[in-house]
């Protein structure tokens, strides 16, 4: 069986597809921007995509729920389509690929020794190495062939929480025993993308950044890339400025809500969550989940599955956030849980007296700042 080998440059492929030169320096405009390059980039990128040949990219999903391809194929900068047919060769993805069975395997196998330290490997989901038979694919156990894919691969994307580190099938009890993708790739150039799902717009980043300079982006001590991961969440946050000002909705539908303030006390965890999320945000820049009026869950963060949704400050601290200022996070987040559960119940016990409740009712309630 004949497989469609990576040939030519990047910008040949762009070229031969109709895209004009114009078009072109706009793409690379574009991805230093996605990138958070200095102005005047674009230009540096459009001569590296001039040299740079098309990669065969293989991409394995273990135990995942196609949510990361689902979020990738929504991806505005560069575009899914772009991505595949002009800057790379996706020779293998189970859910995209038009082979199937003995023909599938075949490509793939065919894809990893034409390329052979060259190619990229993409893998999402966990792997069940506790109980291997839970996940196989063509009969082969996920850990098999990851470590048949990863000894000739150029670099190893983890792509989403589940193979960042471990996500919802990881979470206790864990019965299938599933280990990260960091846990078996250890010789190989490893960058996590982390997300339930990741941000479109981050993965096609990453790929971009490799197709530009030819190396993964310089990451932070989880392996996930700092252009994207570097900032919380928080920091960039639209609400920030109520935050500071000490403006809380204290209830996802009472008036601080209905004006924008900042979901902090309702066990927000934008504060020690890593993530573009307030910057690149979904569906093509639309929103992302704060503006839409709900909490951050801290989806990118190590086993946020374990560590709960709102109210559970102790899970706290996550990631890179740890000794004093984990501890101050973390002792912020009860506040705030206190707080707000202790106006909630000062509101029943009003609305069962047919009392009113006063600000400085409120402002005395357990753990209130004075």
């Amino acid at each position: 069986m004949e497989v469609a080998i990576a040939k030519g440059t990047v910008y040949e492929a762009l070229r031969a597809g109709g895209m004009s030169r114009r078009a072109f320096l706009q793409a690379c405009a574009a991805i230093g921007a996605a990138l958070a390059l200095p102005p005047g980039s674009g230009r540096a990128i459009a001569q590296a995509l001039t040299r740079t040949p098309r990669p065969s990219v293989i991409w394995l999903s273990f135990q995942e729920c196609t949510g990361c391809t689902e979020s990738l194929s929504r991806a505005h900068a560069p575009t899914l389509e772009s991505l595949i047919f002009d800057m790379i060769s996706l020779d293998y993805h189970h859910t995209l690929q038009a082979a199937a069975g003995a023909a599938a395997e075949e490509a793939r196998r065919e894809a990893m020794a034409a390329n052979h330290d060259h190619y990229l490997l993409i893998v999402d989901g966990s792997l069940p190495v506790g109980q291997p038979a839970y996940s196989t694919i063509a009969g082969i156990s996920n850990l098999a062939m990851l470590q048949e894919a990863a000894a000739g691969a150029a670099a190893v994307i983890a792509v989403g929480s589940c193979a960042a580190f471990g996500g919802l099938p990881g979470a206790a009890p864990n019965p299938t025993g599933a280990v990260p993708i960091s846990a078996v790739v250890r010789n190989r150039p490893l960058v996590t993308l982390p997300g339930c799902p990741p941000i479109g717009a981050v993965i096609a980043g990453t790929l971009a950044h490799f197709l530009t300079f030819g190396r993964l982006p310089e990451c932070d001590p989880l392996g996930r890339p700092r252009v994207f991961y570097g900032e919380t969440i928080h920091d960039r946050c639209y609400r920030r400025p109520f935050y500071d000002r000490g403006l809380f909705a204290d209830t996802f539908d009472d008036e601080g809500a209905r004006q924008g303030w900042c979901l902090y006390k309702l066990g927000c965890k934008g504060p020690t969550t890593y993530n573009a999320c307030a910057t690149l945000k979904w569906n093509g820049g639309v929103s992302f989940p704060i503006q839409s009026g709900h909490g951050c869950l801290g989806c990118s963060q190590p086993d946020f599955w374990d560590g709960g949704g709102f109210y559970r400050a102790a899970a706290l601290p996550f990631g890179p956030l740890t000794g004093t200022a984990g501890i101050a996070a973390a002792a912020g987040l009860a506040t705030g849980t206190a707080m707000a559960v202790a106006n909630r119940k000062k509101r029943a016990a009003a609305k069962r007296a047919h009392q009113p409740i006063t600000v400085a009712d409120l402002e005395k309630s357990p753990g209130a700042q004075p």
